[in-house]
């Protein structure tokens, strides 16, 4: 790191120049702290007492000291003197290990000794735009939990490794792609599930040691399971040993009232190239040295405006620096995905950073999760007026690429869980959920769901407690996580679900405009493989549907989730529906079906050669314009 680049905030890799580096000749700890008056090196290795002073490295604000005493595992902390004649001890800002929370001291690790065994991944892995890309959101401290009669560890925490060991192989039955873990940087607090951050470049000691986590990603990658690391720039926790005040100054955070976030937590300073410098190098830190495959980087509104209140302004410090460390960790790293969580209408959030973007791979989509579920709560004889609450997604999806989120926090605080939300009694609460993500795995863009949804969760998520389990010895139960994992696999198999995402040929509308059926029908499509979507928003079965097509075909139907091997009530007979000669409205072909209340159906395509006579069927003017006025485009290239 050269010292310019890290006061203009261009630095990467301030985790080499700073924090506890293991030498031949003891522990070189180095800290920045310009206001301060004098700092000391307090730890294991002196009896926690003063004496071993730090210098300055001329006016720089950068004090070093050398302790030929100090052992890789030993806990220290920076005694800081501040003007007034007071001091703190501090959590190094840079430290690589912690002691166990409520503990709040640093501690010497050697992050270079784990040897990774991945490389045939690190080769293969891209940003998955034209893959299929299906994440599993998952607290580390409550996927599953110990059963321990242990005062001393009444937790019951998994260590990093041992978690990997069983989650990966049950991610991978599922059909998931990749795993995402809510933030694991240390922090003080079990409530805030990682959110409110103490240490930047240390993982929480909750699950174990830096190689721990190290061994986790491996194994994951091993197991061709990608890893995606939740990370919280835009905020830190207020306790007073951590960041906040650092040298007697407002030193990371702003010192004027728009210093503190709506979590009553303090915002970083965009406008301090140091500030920036720790952030993006605490990126790149969990990247480089983990292998981490991406970067999920929480509460993105809340930089893009000030306090996250449009009406406040665009904070022009954030900007800058958002695309500063996202060109930076572009070019560091190449195949490493950068999400956003941002429910913002800012434009251009994945576009790239000399396109005038933000450089974001991924934009979570808050305006499809929020609309999607405010649709199912409502009873199905309403849904016609909000008919296209559905389908207004489609109008602006082509703007960035998007993923489509049903998170953790919308199973928490009182907004009931996935299943809860569904209109219904118990019985249809599961015929609901099962037409909710055959939209969501076959609308266009990549999926992520939180733990424990797949399974039908009526409790709400709570740290405290492991995912309730026991449920799948209930055949409705069972039978949902079924559904899902079959959804899951045909969405993973399949090109017509992914390979074409954020291209317009890769989806189109067969039926848009049925707002009095609530039904919709549309087409996914990738070079020769091709599925059509029916979805019945209405407690009606509709016997005889017939909905346009422009090829001949045949479709055959592959998964539903009114069939009765998903505990549900539709026995009939999948015959396969060839289609008629007699057009459909504008279209010159048709299929008729049946279609179940309230449920979904999945078909493949066959296409079928085109009769001699095909011109018959010749689309006049008045047709195209019928169909364009609701939505179809019979023009694009299928």
């Amino acid at each position: 790191m050269k010292y310019h680049q890290f006061y203009t905030g261009e630095a990467f890799d301030a985790y080499d120049f700073f924090g506890a580096h293991l030498t031949d000749q003891g522990v070189l700890f180095r800290v920045y702290a310009p206001a301060a008056q004098k700092i000391e090196v307090i730890g294991e290795f002196n009896g926690w007492q003063s004496g071993s002073v730090m210098v300055q490295d001329g006016l720089s604000g950068i004090y070093e000291l050398l302790i030929p005493e100090a052992e890789e595992g030993q806990m220290y902390k920076y005694r800081i003197h501040k003007e007034g004649g007071y001091y703190t001890d501090h959590f190094d800002p840079y430290s690589f290990g912690s002691e166990l929370r409520p503990g709040t001291a640093s501690r010497i690790v050697d992050t270079e000794s784990y040897h990774f065994e991945d490389q045939k991944w690190m080769d293969q892995r891209s940003k998955n735009y034209d893959r299929p890309l299906n994440i599993y959101e998952v607290h580390a401290g409550s996927w599953r939990k110990k059963e321990t009669g242990d005062e001393d560890d009444p937790a019951g925490w998994y260590s990093y490794d041992e978690l990997a060991d069983m989650l990966a192989p049950y991610v991978r039955e599922m059909g998931y792609t990749h795993v995402e873990f809510l933030p694991l940087t240390e922090h003080p607090s079990d409530q805030s599930w990682g959110y409110q951050v103490s240490g930047y470049f240390c993982p929480t000691s909750r699950y174990g040691t830096a190689v721990q986590l190290m061994k986790m990603v491996d194994t994951f990658h091993r197991e061709g399971i990608g890893v995606i690391l939740d990370f919280v720039p835009v905020h830190f926790v207020i306790n007073d040993y951590v960041l906040k005040n650092f040298d007697g100054t407002a030193l990371y955070e702003y010192d004027s009232d728009t210093g503190y976030s709506e979590w009553g937590t303090c915002n970083f300073n965009y406008y301090r190239g140091e500030v920036r410098s720790l952030l993006q190098s605490s990126a790149d830190f969990f990247l480089t040295r983990f292998h981490f495959d991406g970067i999920r980087m929480d509460a993105i509104s809340n930089a893009i405006y000030w306090q996250g209140n449009a009406e406040r302004g665009v904070n022009e410090g954030a900007l800058e620096f958002i695309k500063c460390m996202n060109a930076g960790l572009q070019k560091r790293h190449p195949t490493a995905m950068l999400i956003a969580e941002d429910s913002t209408n800012y434009p251009g959030v994945t576009h790239p950073v000399e396109d005038g973007g933000l450089g974001f791979d991924y934009k979570w989509d808050m305006g499809w999760m929020n609309d999607t579920l405010d649709y199912f709560r409502i009873h199905p004889n309403d849904r016609k007026y909000h008919y296209n609450d559905i389908s207004f997604s489609m109008m602006y999806y082509y703007n960035e690429r998007y993923l489509l989120p049903f998170s953790h926090d919308e199973v928490v605080h009182g907004k009931a869980t996935i299943l809860q939300k569904m209109w219904g009694e118990y019985d249809v609460k599961f015929q609901q959920a099962k037409t909710l993500y055959t939209y969501m795995y076959t609308h266009p863009g990549k999926k992520l769901s939180f733990m424990g949804n797949e399974i039908g969760h009526f409790r709400e998520w709570d740290e405290k407690k492991e995912c309730d389990w026991f449920l799948l010895e209930y055949p409705k139960h069972d039978a949902f996580r079924k559904f899902l994992k079959d959804l899951h696999s045909l969405y993973v198999e399949e090109p017509a679900f992914w390979q074409d995402d954020y291209r317009p040929e890769g989806f189109r509308w067969l039926e848009v405009d049925a707002a009095k059926e609530r039904v919709y029908i549309y087409e996914r499509m990738a070079a020769d493989s091709r599925y059509i979507v029916v979805l019945n928003m209405s407690q009606e079965q509709y016997n005889g549907y017939e909905f346009g097509y422009d090829k001949r075909a045949v479709l055959h139907e592959v998964i539903s989730g009114e069939r009765v091997e998903y505990d549900g009530y539709y026995d009939g007979p999948k015959t396969d529906l060839v289609t008629n000669r007699k057009g459909y409205k504008w279209w010159p072909y048709s299929f008729v079906l049946t279609i179940p209340a309230l449920a979904s159906i999945i078909y493949r395509v066959e296409m079928l050669p085109e009769e001699k006579q095909g011109s018959s069927h010749h689309l006049d003017e008045a047709s195209l314009k019928q169909a364009e006025k609701a939505g179809v485009s019979l023009t694009q290239k299928i």
